[in-house]
C-alpha cells in the first residue's frame, strides 16, 4: 500500500489539476425556494456547461482547482455570476437563488468575452426566441427595427438594412456566426443582405464601436445573425414554419433540424419565400395622389428567395469541430430603378419624357455559396484554457437584370479566419488574444459599376481582458490592424457637368466603363492603413439589483473602396457617385473632376457610453446615453451639379434605339468632423405572472461639428408593448410613434411623423409530440401612410399598408 501511494503521488504531481477529482454540485432556486428547471450553468472559459434537472440541481466533474467563475441563466430571471475557489480533490456544494427580471436577457455568443444587455459595459441587444419569431421579416433591417437604437433604411420591403445610432453602410458590419456575411449590402441600399432571419436562433446587435471584436468595419456597430449550422451537440430537435401574408400575398416556409449519432452531429435548414408587389394606403408616389385609383401598390417590389444549409460536426470530450455549406438565392425587384419612367421623373424632377409611363423590368438576382468552419477546443493546459476557431469562404454574385440582360454584375469572393486563444486566469483577469485574417476580392462590371475591381486584405491582433473586483466588472481591450486596398484599373472618366438650369440636356456619351467612353486616365491605387482601437469599460453593482456602466473607446476605420474609388452612376441611390480620391476643380465657368491633393486619412471615432440598469424585480429598465465624435467622417455631399446617368449609347442587341439617357445629381465623398449623440431607453413592468408592459424610446442627433445636419438621420421614436402570456394563449399589442424629422441636410426634404399599430395573437397546443403554435399577426392596423426618412425611396415607396398574416409554427 505504501508503494502504491508513492506512485499515486508521483502521477498526481505530473498530471494537470483537471484530471484530479474536483467537482461542483449545486442547486438553482427562485426567491420562493423552488428549484428552477432547465437553467443554464457554465464554468466560464472552460467549455463546461450543463442544465439543471427538474429540481434545479446540477453537477460538474473534473473541474480544475483554483478560482472559477460560474454563470447561471434562466428565462425570466436576472443572470447570476459567482466566483468560487476549488482546492485539490474538493467537492464543492453550492446554492444559487435567481431574481426575477421583466427584461429578456440573452447572452451574446459570438464574442470571446461574456456580454448581455444587463451586464456589459458596452450596450448590446439580442433578439431571440419568441420575440424574434414575432418580429422576423423578409429583410434584416425590418426585422430589427423595433430594438432600441436600431432603425431600418426601409428600401421598399426588398433590401432594407439596419441603421445603428444613425450609422449604416460600411460602418455597420453584418455578420453570420461571427464572420462577415460578405455580400455587397454595405455598398448600396438596393443591395439585399445575404442572410435569413426565419432560420436564425438569435440576432445580436452591438451598439456603438465593436471594432475590438470584428474589425474596423464595425466602427458604428455589429449585427450578428446566429444559427446552429455547425452543431455543437447531437440532441434531436427542430422547428418548422408556414406563413401567409395579405399585403403582398407572401408565402413563407422554413425549417431547421439538429440530430446526431455517436460522435457526429448533423444540422439542416431551409426556407422558401415568395411575394408580390406590396400594397400601400395611398399612392406610392408622393406627387401622384389619384383619388380615383384604389389599387395602390409599389411596383417591382416582389421577391422570391430560397436557401438550404447542411452542416455536420465531430464531437469529442473537450469540444467539437464542424463544417457547414449554405446555398442562398434571392431574386427581387428594384423599385425606383427606372431610367425613363415616371418614377424617376418625379423622384429627381429632371425633365424626363412623360411618354414613358412604365418602368423597365429591372430586378436583382443574388446567389451566394458560403462554407463555414467552426470549432471549440477546451485545452485546459498550463497557460491556455480554450481555443475558438471560425473560418469562412464566401462566393457571392449579384446581377442586376434589365429587360432580360445583365446590366451590372457584382462579385465578391471572401476568405476569413478568426482564432481566439483564451488564457488561464492571470491574477483573476479572464480573457485572451484574437487573431483575424480576411481577404475580399470585389469586382463590378457593367454600366452601373460605379466602383472599380479591388482587393482588400486585413490582418489583425486583438486582446480582451476582464476582471471582477468586488462589485465592479472591469473590461479592457485593444486591437491593431493592417488593411491594404489594391485596385489596378481605377478610371477617371471625362464627365461633363452642368447645373440645374441645364435641365433636360442630354450627353451622347454614356460615361460608363465601355471602350467608347471618354476616359482621361486609368491608373492603379495601393493604399495601406493601420487602424488602432482601444477600449475600457466598467460596470458597478452599486446596490443590489442596480448597476451603472461606463464605456470609453477610440476606434479607427480605413475607408472602403466605394468611399474612395467610386466614379459612376448608382441608380439605387439615384445619384452619380464620386469617391474621396477625386475632387471638383473650378476654372472659369467650367467645373470638372480631378484627382485630389488631400491626404486620405483614417476615420476616427471617440465614443462614450453611459448606462444605468435595474436588473431585478417586477420593474426593470435600461437607460443608455452616448456621445460619439467622429473625425474625418466620410460622407456624400451634393455638388449641385448633374452628370449623365451612363445609359446612353447601348449597342447591344435588344437595346438599339432605346434611349437610357438621363442625368443624375453628382454626389462626391468628402471628410468632415461630425458629432452623434443621443439615448436609448427601455422600461418593463411585469404587473402579474401573465401581463407585462414595456415602454421604449430612442433618439440620435447627427450633425457636422461646424454646423449643419447629416442626411437621412432617424427621427425621435417612442413606443409601447402590452403583452399577455399564459401556457396556451398569448397576445401582444405594439404602438410605435415616429416623430417628424425636420433636421435635414441640404437638398433633403422633411418627413412627416406617423404612428404604427401592430398586434399578434397565438394559441399553443400539443400534437403528435410536437408543440404547435397557431398565430395571427396584424401590421399597420390603422392603414397609416408612413414614409421612412432614412429611405432613399421615401417619396415613391412608403411602408406597406394594413397587413394580416396567418401562420403555424411547430417545435419538436
Amino acid at each position: 500500500m505504501h508503494r502504491v501511494s508513492k506512485i499515486a503521488a508521483i502521477v498526481g504531481a505530473l498530471l494537470p489539476m483537471s484530471v484530479l477529482a474536483q467537482s461542483i454540485e449545486g442547486v438553482v432556486l427562485n426567491k420562493n425556494g423552488k428549484g428552477v428547471a432547465n437553467a443554464h450553468v457554465e464554468v466560464e472559459d472552460t467549455g463546461l456547461k450543463t442544465k439543471t434537472d427538474k429540481n434545479g440541481r446540477f453537477v460538474f466533474n473534473n473541474v480544475s482547482a483554483g478560482i472559477q467563475e460560474l454563470h447561471v441563466t434562466a428565462p425570466g430571471f436576472a443572470h447570476l455570476h459567482k466566483d468560487i475557489t476549488l482546492t485539490e480533490s474538493e467537492n464543492k456544494q453550492l446554492t444559487f437563488t435567481l431574481e426575477r427580471t421583466p427584461i429578456e436577457v440573452i447572452d451574446v455568443v459570438a464574442t470571446p468575452v461574456h456580454m448581455s444587455v444587463m451586464e456589459s459595459a458596452s450596450p448590446v441587444s439580442v433578439l431571440g426566441g419568441e420575440s424574434l419569431r414575432r418580429q422576423q421579416s423578409a429583410t434584416l433591417g425590418d426585422t430589427l427595427e423595433d430594438l432600441p437604437g436600431v432603425q431600418s433604411n426601409f428600401h421598399a420591403n426588398v433590401a432594407s438594412t439596419p441603421i445603428i445610432r444613425g450609422l449604416s453602410g460600411p460602418r455597420v458590419l453584418i455578420a453570420q456566426n461571427g464572420l462577415d456575411v460578405s455580400d455587397v449590402s454595405r455598398v448600396g441600399p438596393d443591395h439585399s443582405v445575404a442572410s435569413e432571419a426565419s432560420t436564425a436562433q438569435q440576432i445580436e446587435v452591438l451598439r456603438g464601436p465593436a471594432t475590438l471584436f470584428y474589425g474596423s468595419g464595425a466602427i458604428g456597430g455589429v449585427v450578428n445573425v446566429v444559427d446552429g449550422r455547425v452543431p455543437t451537440d447531437k440532441t434531436t430537435r427542430g422547428e418548422w414554419l408556414l406563413e401567409g401574408d395579405s399585403v403582398n400575398d407572401q408565402k413563407l416556409a422554413s425549417f431547421n433540424v439538429t440530430t446526431g449519432v455517436e460522435s457526429f452531429a448533423f444540422y439542416a435548414d431551409g426556407y422558401f419565400r415568395e411575394s408580390d408587389d406590396y400594397e400601400t394606403p395611398g399612392a406610392p408616389d408622393i406627387d401622384h395622389d389619384d383619388e380615383h385609383d384604389h389599387d395602390f401598390v409599389v411596383e417591382n417590389s416582389n421577391e422570391q428567395s430560397e436557401g438550404l444549409t447542411l452542416g455536420t460536426s465531430y464531437l469529442f470530450d473537450r469540444g467539437y469541430i464542424g463544417i457547414a455549406v449554405e446555398q442562398f438565392n434571392r431574386e427581387y425587384g428594384i423599385p425606383g430603378h427606372s431610367h425613363a419612367g415616371e418614377e424617376n421623373e418625379h423622384d429627381h424632377d429632371h425633365g424626363h419624357d412623360e411618354a414613358h409611363d412604365e418602368e423597365e423590368d429591372v430586378y436583382a438576382d443574388l446567389n451566394q455559396t458560403r462554407v463555414q468552419l467552426q470549432g471549440e477546443f477546451n485545452v485546459d493546459g498550463k497557460w491556455v484554457n480554450r481555443i475558438n476557431l471560425r473560418g469562412g469562404f464566401t462566393d457571392y454574385e449579384h446581377a442586376e437584370i434589365e429587360d432580360g440582360l445583365i446590366g451590372t454584375l457584382f462579385e465578391n469572393t471572401t476568405q476569413e479566419l478568426k482564432l481566439d486563444v483564451m488564457h488561464k486566469p492571470i491574477g483573476e483577469w479572464h480573457g485572451g488574444l484574437s487573431f483575424h485574417v480576411k481577404n475580399s476580392d470585389v469586382n463590378a462590371q457593367g454600366e452601373e459599376a460605379f466602383t472599380p475591381p479591388s482587393e482588400e486584405t486585413t490582418y489583425a491582433l486583438a486582446i480582451m481582458e476582464e476582471r471582477h473586483l468586488g462589485d465592479f466588472l472591469v473590461q479592457l481591450g485593444g486591437r491593431i490592424e493592417r488593411v491594404t486596398l489594391d485596385a489596378e484599373n481605377v478610371l477617371l472618366p471625362d464627365l461633363e457637368l452642368h447645373g440645374h438650369d441645364e435641365e433636360g440636356a442630354e450627353d451622347d456619351h454614356g460615361h460608363g466603363h465601355d471602350e467608347d467612353n471618354h476616359i482621361t486616365r486609368v491608373f492603379s491605387v495601393k493604399n495601406a492603413f493601420t487602424p488602432v482601437t482601444v477600449s475600457a469599460g466598467a460596470v458597478w453593482d452599486f446596490t443590489p439589483g442596480y448597476n451603472i456602466g461606463l464605456s470609453l473607446s477610440r476606434s479607427e476605420r480605413a475607408p472602403s473602396a466605394s468611399e474612395l474609388l467610386s466614379f459612376g452612376p448608382h441608380i439605387g441611390t439615384g445619384s452619380y457617385e464620386v469617391g474621396a480620391l477625386f475632387a471638383t476643380h473650378v476654372e472659369g465657368d467650367e467645373t470638372d473632376i480631378e484627382l485630389t491633393d488631400e491626404q486620405i486619412d483614417l476615420e476616427t471615432a471617440n465614443n462614450i457610453d453611459l448606462t444605468l440598469r435595474k436588473t431585478q424585480g417586477d420593474v426593470g429598465f435600461v437607460f443608455n446615453a452616448f456621445y460619439n465624435q467622429i473625425d474625418n467622417y466620410y460622407y456624400q455631399v451634393d455638388t449641385g451639379l448633374f452628370g449623365e446617368g451612363g445609359h446612353g449609347g447601348h449597342e447591344e442587341e435588344g437595346h438599339e434605339g432605346h434611349d437610357h439617357g438621363g442625368e443624375l445629381p453628382v454626389y462626391i465623398f468628402q471628410t468632415d468632423d461630425v458629432i452623434l449623440h443621443g439615448f436609448e431607453a427601455q422600461v418593463a413592468w411585469q404587473a402579474t405572472d401573465t401581463f407585462k408592459t414595456t415602454l421604449f424610446s430612442d433618439y440620435v442627433r447627427a450633425r457636422l461639428q461646424d454646423g449643419g445636419d447629416l442626411p437621412r438621420t432617424p427621427p425621435l421614436r417612442f413606443g409601447s408593448q402590452f403583452s399577455y402570456e399564459e401556457a396556451q394563449f398569448s397576445a401582444h399589442l405594439d404602438i410605435t410613434r415616429y416623430q417628424e424629422q425636420d433636421r435635414i441636410a441640404a437638398e433633403e426634404t422633411a418627413t412627416d411623423g406617423y404612428t404604427l399599430v401592430d398586434a399578434t395573437v397565438s394559441y399553443n397546443l400539443s400534437v403528435l409530440n410536437q408543440d404547435i403554435a397557431i398565430y395571427l399577426k396584424g401590421s399597420n392596423l390603422t392603414d397609416t401612410e408612413a414614409r421612412v426618412h432614412t429611405s432613399f425611396l421615401k417619396d415613391i415607396a412608403p411602408r406597406p399598408g394594413r397587413s394580416i398574416a396567418l401562420g403555424v409554427r411547430g417545435y419538436y
